[in-house]
C-alpha cells in the first residue's frame, strides 16, 4: 500500500546496492534526464490503476523536465513552493503525514542497447524529494528515501531489449521529511539526474584512495581500498604523472603505495594527481590529492598546519530551477568566493551534488560535508519525540550517513563529516558518529548540537558573541550552551563558528571584530557566514512584474518570510556589500604599514606570496599624483616580510592618501590578472583646503515672502532652503529614523542595551527589536516647531525643536547660513536634550531635491557603502555612479548605501556640488536615493515602491551600526548610536547642469 510506504521509517526497500563512491568509469551509462510524462494529484492516488504497468495509457498526461521541482513549473494546480524555517509545514505527528500529500506521477520510456544487457543493470537516483517508489515494466523495484542523498537498485532481472518503462510515484511529504526540515524552500519532485547503470560482471564496484602526506618526509602515501569479487583480479592502480603502477593480483595484497615524493593538496594550492583504477573490463578515473587531516590538542590541522577557515554556508539554489544542479553557475559562484578570499565551504544542510564536491577538489575549498539531516520543528516541543533519540529511526540515521560516506569518500577537499544541522542531540547521532570514526579515523566529526562534545571532534557554535568566544576559549562556563563542568574540557579541542554573521539584508556588522578573535584565541579555526545566496524564487505580480519571491508570496499556509534571503549575494546573483566587507576582511595577505614600512604577512595555509604583485599610488585629494611598485621578495605560508615605502614631496594643502594593493600577477582559474586580493591606505598628510573668505556686505533680505541670501532662497517662515541658482529643493530636516534593516528589525536575540554582554545573547531577557523601540520612542514621526528665523548681517539663523508626539525629549537644531567667496555655507548643530531612552537609527539632516536624477560623483569613502561595524572595505578616494546604483535592492527595501566621510558630493543634472568640513572633528556621510524613509520602510518587496516624487539626500553624522540581530548577537555598544549632539559644516556650489558624469 502507498501509505504504508509514505510513513515507513524504513531508509529504503527493494533491491537496494549498497553504497559506493562516485567515480567516474569506462562502463556505459544511460542518463535519463529530459521529458517525461507526468500527472499531480494533490492527494495519493487510489491503489490499483495500474499506471506502472507498460501498456498504461499515458497520453492524457502532462509533460515535465526531468530533473525539475513540480512546483516551479509555472503550473498554480500543482501547488507552489513553501518556505519555513524551523517549523513542519503540516501537524507533527511523526510518522504520520495528512492526507493532502501532493503525489507527482512519472513515466519515460526508453531503449537499452545490447552492450548495457549484457551485464547487470543499476538505477541509480541522485535526489529525489520526499519518497520515490519506483517500478520497473510493471514490476516494483525499490523505495527511496533520502531526498539529497544517491540510492542505486539492482534492475537487472526487470530490464529487458527494446522498449522498457520506467514509473516513479513521489509522494512531497513522507516520514522522511522530519528528518529534512532543513530551513529552505519545500520543493517535491525528481530534482537530480536518474541514470541507468551497466555493471560489467566482473567490474570494480568500488574504490577508496586514501592519500596520506608525511609532512616530514614531504612523500605520498596511497591507501586504496577495493569492493570487487576476486574474479575481477589482478586491479591496477596507476598514477602516470608519478610513475606509480601497482598491480594487485588478488584483494588479499591490497595494501599501501608508496608514490614518493609529491606537493600536497591544500585549498590554496590544489594540487592533484590522476589515478586509474583499471582491470581487464573497466577503468575507473580519479583526481587524487595528498593531504594528511588531524587533530593535534586544539589544534585542526591539514598537512601540519592550523586549518584557518574564511567560510560560507551554502544551499544549492538556483531561483528558477531550485535545487537542480548546473554546474556552470555553481562553477561561477565558486569562482566569486574565491575572489572574495573564502576559502572553506560548509554544505547547508546535505550533501550536494557529487560535482560539486569535483569543483572544491580542482579549485581549492576547504569543506565539511553536511548530512542530510534536520529535525528542527521538534524544538517547538521541547524535542519531544525527536528521531534523533529513538530507536525506530536508528536505521534511517545510519543509512544516511553511510549514503554520505561512501558517495563523497575520495574527495581531498573534505576536510570534516557533519552528521547534519539543528536536530537536537541523541543515541542516534552518536550512533552515527561512531560509524564514521570507525570508517574514516582520518577526518573529524562535526556536529553543533553536541554542545557537550560527546560524539563529535570539534567544538562548533552559532552565532556566539565575542564575549563568548573569550569565555570558551578561557574554559569558562558562564558563556555557553554547555555546561560549566564541560567548558574547560572543550576548551582543550578546536573550535569553529559553523553558522555567524548572518547575512540577511544590509549586515552583517563586526566582520573585523570576530576576524581578530579568531587570529589570536588558539582554540579558534574561523567560521561560516550564513550564508552564500539569497534564495528568492523568480515571480511575478498579476500585472506582469518580475520579482523575487520569499515566504509568503506563494500563498502558503504557514511560512517565514524573507527569512530564506538571508546571503552575501542576492537572487539574481549580484554581490551585497557584506561580500566586498567580509573579502577585505578575511583576506590571508595582511597589509600593514609600521614605522616607515609596508609589513606583508602570508597567512595562506601553503603557497607563498610569488604570484602576487604589489602596488602604490598616492592621491591628492582623491587624484592620483604618483605610483609605483613595490619590490617585495616571495613571503612564505606563514611568514612576514616588511619592504621600505617610496618617500613622498608633502604639499601646501589638501589630502594625501597613499593606497597599497596586493594584486594577481597573472590570470588564474578564478580571476585575471590584477584582481585586488588586499589594500591598505595611510593617510600621509591631512590638511584640507580651508574655507575661503566669508564675503562681505551681504545681508539677507525678504524678498516676496522669502529670505534671498545670495542666489539663494529661504522660506520665510520655516527658515527652509527652497531654491539654490535654478536647483529646487527643501530643507534641511532633522532626521532620527532609517528604514529599518532586517537586523533592526527582527529580534532573534536579545540586545546588549537590555542584557550584561556577560549573558548575552543566550542569558539576558528578550528585547524588542529597534524598530520597535525606535518607533515606541517615535523617532519614524518627529515634530518640527520653528523657533526662529533670523536675518543678521551676512548671516540667516534658523533654529528648530524636533520631537515626538507623546514625549518630552526633542532635538534643538540651530542652522547659520552665510555666503563664502565660492558659494552658500551651512553651519549646523543639533542638540538633544536629556533621557532620550535607548538609541537613535541616525542623526541627519535630509534635503529632497528634484526627482529623476540619475548621477552621482563625490569624494570620500567607497566604493560600496558603510557603516560603524562594516568600514573595513571603504577607500578614500574620487568615485562615480549611478544613483539607483548607489542602493543595493534588497529583497526587503531597507536602509541602504550610506558612504561615511563625505568631502564632496556633485550631482551633475543639477550643476550643484557640495563641499563638507569637519565639524567637532567629524564629516558627514551621504545617502542618495530615490524614495523617502517611509516609503522604504512600508514596502516588503522592490516593485511595491511608489513612483518617485523625489530625489532624497541625507547628510548623516552617524548611524547605528548594523549587527547581526535578525539571527545572531545585536549591534555591539561601540557601535550604537547613543543620543548625542552633532555637527555639520557645509559649502554648496552652483554651476551649469550638465545630463551626466
Amino acid at each position: 500500500m502507498a501509505m504504508s510506504e509514505i510513513i515507513s521509517l524504513s531508509p529504503g526497500s527493494g533491491r537496494r546496492v549498497p553504497p559506493r563512491a562516485r567515480v567516474a568509469t569506462t562502463a556505459p551509462q544511460l542518463d535519463l534526464s529530459g521529458t517525461w510524462r507526468f500527472r499531480f494529484s494533490p492527494r495519493p492516488p487510489a491503489p490499483g490503476e495500474g499506471v506502472a504497468a507498460v501498456e498504461f495509457d499515458d497520453s492524457a498526461w502532462d509533460d515535465i523536465e526531468v530533473p525539475a521541482h513540480w512546483v516551479l513549473q509555472g503550473r498554480p494546480e500543482w501547488g507552489q513552493p513553501i518556505y519555513t524555517n524551523v517549523s513542519y509545514p503540516f501537524p507533527m505527528d511523526a510518522p504520520h503525514v495528512p492526507d493532502d500529500n501532493p503525489t507527482g506521477d512519472y513515466r519515460v520510456t526508453f531503449e537499452l542497447s545490447d552492450e548495457m544487457l549484457d551485464h547487470q543493470l543499476y538505477l541509480r537516483f541522485d535526489g529525489v524529494e520526499s519518497v520515490a517508489i519506483a517500478s520497473l515494466n510493471g514490476t516494483r523495484v525499490g523505495v527511496v528515501r533520502g531526498s539529497r542523498l544517491a540510492q542505486e537498485l539492482d534492475i537487472t532481472s526487470e530490464a529487458r531489449p527494446g522498449r522498457n518503462v520506467l514509473h516513479v510515484r513521489v509522494h512531497q511529504w513522507s516520514a522522511a521529511t522530519y528528518l529534512e526540515n532543513q530551513d529552505q524552500w519545500w520543493l517535491p519532485g525528481i530534482f537530480r539526474a536518474v541514470t541507468l547503470i551497466s555493471r560489467p560482471e566482473h567490474g570494480i564496484e568500488d574504490v577508496w584512495l586514501r592519500a596520506d602526506y608525511d609532512t616530514v618526509a614531504e612523500r605520498g602515501r596511497l591507501l586504496p581500498e577495493v569492493r570487487a569479487t576476486e574474479s575481477a583480479f589482478p586491479i591496477t592502480v596507476r598514477l602516470e604523472e608519478l610513475g606509480v603502477e601497482q598491480t594487485f593480483a588478488s584483494s588479499r595484497e591490497v595494501g599501501p603505495i608508496d608514490v614518493g615524493p609529491v606537493e600536497p593538496w591544500s585549498a590554496d594550492v590544489p594540487r592533484l594527481y590522476r589515478a586509474e583504477v583499471t582491470n581487464a573490463v573497466e577503468t575507473l578515473d580519479l583526481r587524487v590529492g595528498f593531504r594528511r587531516v588531524e587533530i593535534v590538542g586544539h589544534e585542526w590541522r591539514v598537512n601540519g598546519r592550523k586549518l584557518r577557515l574564511r567560510g560560507v554556508n551554502k544551499h544549492e539554489y538556483d531561483p528558477d530551477h531550485g535545487r537542480v544542479f548546473d554546474r556552470e553557475q555553481t562553477r561561477e559562484a565558486m569562482l566569486l568566493m574565491k575572489r572574495s578570499n573564502i576559502n572553506a565551504i560548509r554544505t547547508s544542510h546535505y550533501p550536494p551534488h557529487p560535482e560539486f564536491f569535483d569543483l572544491a577538489d580542482e579549485l581549492g575549498f576547504w569543506v565539511i560535508n553536511e548530512g542530510d539531516l534536520e529535525t528542527h520543528g521538534f524544538v517547538y516541543d521541547n524535542w519531544v519525540g525527536n528521531p534523533s533519540d529513538d530507536p525506530l529511526w536508528r536505521d534511517s540515521y545510519l543509512d544516511r550517513v553511510e549514503r554520505q560516506f561512501e558517495r563523497d569518500k575520495n574527495h581531498p577537499c573534505i576536510v570534516s563529516w557533519s552528521l547534519g544541522n539543528e536536530s537536537g542531540s541523541g543515541e542516534n547521532l552518536a550512533a552515527m558518529a561512531a560509524w564514521l570514526k570507525a570508517r574514516d579515523p582520518e577526518r573529524p566529526v562535526h556536529y553543533e548540537s553536541d554542545y557537550e562534545g560527546r560524539y563529535s571532534d570539534i567544538v562548533s557554535r552559532m552565532y556566539s558573541t565575542l564575549e563568548q568566544l573569550r569565555a570558551m576559549s578561557a574554559g569558562l562556563g558562564q558563556n555557553d550552551i554547555a555546561t560549566p563542568g564541560r567548558t574547560a574540557k572543550l576548551a582543550q579541542r578546536p573550535m569553529i563558528l559553523c553558522e555567524y554573521l548572518h547575512a540577511m539584508g544590509n549586515g552583517a556588522g563586526a566582520v573585523a571584530d570576530y576576524e581578530e578573535l579568531f587570529d589570536t584565541l588558539p582554540q579558534w579555526h574561523g567560521g561560516f557566514v550564513w550564508e552564500w545566496r539569497d534564495h528568492g524564487l523568480r515571480t511575478s505580480t498579476q500585472n506582469g512584474q518580475e520579482f523575487y519571491g520569499y515566504g509568503g508570496d506563494f500563498g502558503e499556509e504557514l511560512h517565514d518570510g524573507s527569512f530564506v534571503c538571508d546571503g552575501m549575494v542576492l537572487s539574481d546573483f549580484t554581490p551585497t556589500p557584506m561580500l566586498t566587507e567580509y573579502a577585505a576582511v578575511v583576506t590571508p595577505i595582511k597589509l600593514r604599514v609600521k614605522d616607515g614600512r609596508l609589513e606583508v604577512d602570508n597567512r595562506r595555509h601553503a603557497g607563498d606570496t610569488a604570484d602576487l604583485r604589489f602596488r602604490w599610488r598616492d592621491e591628492l585629494d582623491g587624484r592620483e599624483v604618483a605610483s609605483g611598485k613595490l619590490d617585495v621578495p616571495p613571503v612564505p605560508a606563514g611568514e612576514q616580510r616588511t619592504v621600505p615605502l617610496p618617500g613622498f614631496t608633502r604639499p601646501d594643502q589638501g589630502e594625501l592618501w597613499r593606497t597599497f594593493e596586493c594584486v594577481s600577477a597573472r590570470d588564474e582559474p578564478w580571476a585575471v590578472a590584477g584582481h585586488v586580493v588586499s589594500s591598505t591606505q595611510q593617510l600621509l598628510q591631512d590638511n584640507p583646503t580651508p574655507l575661503g573668505r566669508a564675503a562681505v556686505g551681504e545681508t539677507p533680505d525678504l524678498v516676496e515672502g522669502a529670505w534671498v541670501l545670495g542666489d539663494a532662497r529661504f522660506d520665510a517662515v520655516s527658515g527652509d532652503l527652497i531654491q539654490l541658482g535654478s536647483v529646487q529643493m527643501a530643507g534641511p530636516h532633522l532626521e532620527l529614523f532609517r528604514a529599518p534593516t532586517e537586523n533592526d528589525s527582527l529580534s532573534a536575540f536579545p540586545s546588549y542595551v537590555d542584557a550584561e554582554p556577560s549573558t548575552h545573547p543566550n542569558g539576558g531577557k528578550p528585547a524588542p527589536s529597534w524598530d520597535e523601540q525606535w518607533r515606541q520612542v517615535g523617532l519614524d514621526r518627529l515634530h518640527r516647531r520653528v523657533i526662529s528665523v533670523t536675518a543678521g548681517p551676512g548671516l540667516l539663523t534658523v533654529r528648530h525643536r524636533y520631537a515626538p508626539a507623546a514625549i518630552s525629549q526633542a532635538v534643538t537644531v540651530e542652522l547659520t547660513w552665510s555666503l563664502g567667496e565660492e558659494g552658500l555655507r551651512m553651519s549646523a548643530t543639533a542638540v538633544p536634550s536629556e533621557n532620550w531612552p535607548g538609541t537613535w537609527a541616525r542623526i541627519g539632516l535630509r534635503f529632497d531635491l528634484p526627482a529623476g536624477l540619475t548621477q552621482a560623483a563625490w569624494f570620500g569613502t567607497g566604493p560600496s557603502d558603510n557603516y560603524a561595524d562594516s568600514a573595513i572595505a571603504a577607500r578614500v578616494g574620487r568615485y562615480e555612479s549611478a544613483i539607483e546604483d548607489l542602493i543595493t535592492q534588497y529583497a526587503v527595501p531597507q536602509e541602504s548605501g550610506h558612504r561615511g566621510g563625505m568631502r564632496e558630493l556633485r550631482l551633475p543634472e543639477l550643476g550643484l556640488e557640495m563641499r563638507a568640513f569637519k565639524a567637532g572633528g567629524e564629516r558627514p556621510g551621504f545617502t542618495l536615493r530615490a524614495h523617502s524613509v517611509p516609503e522604504v520602510a512600508e514596502a516588503r518587496h522592490p516593485h511595491e515602491l511608489p513612483p518617485s516624487k523625489a530625489t532624497y539626500l541625507w547628510l548623516d553624522v552617524q548611524q547605528q551600526g548594523l549587527g547581526s540581530r535578525s539571527c545572531g548577537p545585536d549591534v555591539r555598544p561601540e557601535y550604537m548610536l547613543r543620543p548625542r549632539m552633532a555637527q555639520w559644516a557645509l559649502e554648496f556650489r552652483t554651476g551649469e547642469p550638465r545630463p551626466s558624469l
